[in-house]
């Protein structure tokens, strides 16, 4: 028994299952459901719906050329029964559904490789635009400036103001999120403290004992 496709979104329209339209000059389409005979009315365009298989074939999202698909094209030649013939038909109609379901997830990996990499490299660059709207201190430092102020019974505003005037004047800002800090050492002898923010930003700061201890060995 044959199972014919859905004329509109492309899925499997088993039998007595779904609609047919008969049209006057007596082509038939095949709807796998009332959502697709629907838009079919309503003369839609399948290549431009999301949720086809034809416009998952023109996004690159559905393999397309492949030696597999061309088993499932319909051919209108009549063969007389063979036992043996079917049975094989059989067997390779499960061979070929194995290796097209292989295929199918190869083409899938495939699309999908550098999704995650893209994915960051898209969230950075937004976080780095946007850098004005994320809270200047973090929760944890929040916290303990309130624990601080309620000890010492000052505002809790005076202490994150004199925080951040802190934090500007040493040159060490801190961004909303981890924060990766390394020590590289110059050709001059001198050490260099980078930090890494989510953002993409890197700060630098130079140790002042190492400038002192250099500026001794100069004299």
């Amino acid at each position: 028994m044959r199972v014919e496709n859905c004329f509109f979104c492309g899925r499997p329209a088993w039998p007595s299952k779904g609609i047919t339209f008969m049209r006057n000059d007596g082509k038939s389409f095949r709807f796998c459901r009332s959502k697709c005979h629907k838009n079919f009315k309503m003369k839609r365009n399948p290549r431009k719906l999301k949720w086809t298989k034809a416009y998952r074939k023109n996004a690159g999202k559905e393999m397309v050329v492949d030696s597999t698909l061309q088993f499932a094209a319909r051919r209108n030649v009549p063969v007389r029964y063979d036992r043996e013939l079917f049975a094989k038909t059989l067997k390779a109609m499960e061979r070929i559904s194995e290796i097209r379901s292989r295929r199918e997830r190869i083409f899938y990996k495939k699309r999908m490789a550098g999704k995650r990499a893209r994915e960051i490299v898209a969230a950075r660059k937004l976080v780095a635009n946007n850098e004005h709207l994320l809270p200047r201190l973090r929760g944890s430092e929040k916290r303990r400036l309130a624990e601080l102020a309620a000890e010492q019974g000052v505002d809790v505003e005076e202490l994150e103001r004199e925080e951040l005037a802190t934090l500007r004047s040493s040159k060490k800002t801190k961004a909303f999120g981890g924060e990766v800090r390394r020590l590289r050492v110059r050709t001059d002898g001198g050490v260099e403290e980078i930090t890494e923010s989510m953002a993409g930003h890197m700060h630098e700061a130079i140790d002042e004992e190492d400038e002192e201890d250099d500026d001794m060995d100069t004299d």
